[in-house]
């Protein structure tokens, strides 16, 4: 098993509580199924969120759907001039057999733009 990282973002369409929890939890669940995942293959779960989501801490969506032992950190992004707005970005380590290039990052919504390259 080789230690990766799986990246993945989405955006929201209103700063909600239920907004938050809603699409990081469809995100999460993306990013484990496409890379066919367990939940006994994390390592730990980064999220970011841009200034402007502030309804909920993004972390909770993965409380939400089972991932209650696993070590998670919330952060702000950086507030860049064009970049999308209400966006959740996700950087996920996990135990895999895959190597880097057969990984599936998870770009939804707006958030697709940051990655032209791996969206789907």
């Amino acid at each position: 098993m080789l230690l990766r990282a799986v990246r993945g973002a989405t955006t929201l369409s209103e700063d909600t509580a239920e907004e938050v929890i809603s699409a990081t939890s469809h995100l999460l669940e993306e990013m484990l199924s496409r890379n066919e995942l367990s939940r006994d293959d994390l390592v730990s779960i980064m999220f970011t969120a841009t200034p402007d989501v502030r309804s909920e801490f993004p972390a909770a969506a993965a409380r939400k759907i089972g991932i209650s032992d696993v070590p998670l950190m919330c952060a702000t992004e950086i507030d860049v001039p064009g970049a999308p707005a209400r966006c959740i970005r996700v950087m996920m380590h996990v135990y895999t057999t895959r190597d880097r290039s057969s990984l599936r990052h998870v770009y939804l919504g707006d958030a697709r733009q940051l990655r032209t390259d791996l969206s789907q």
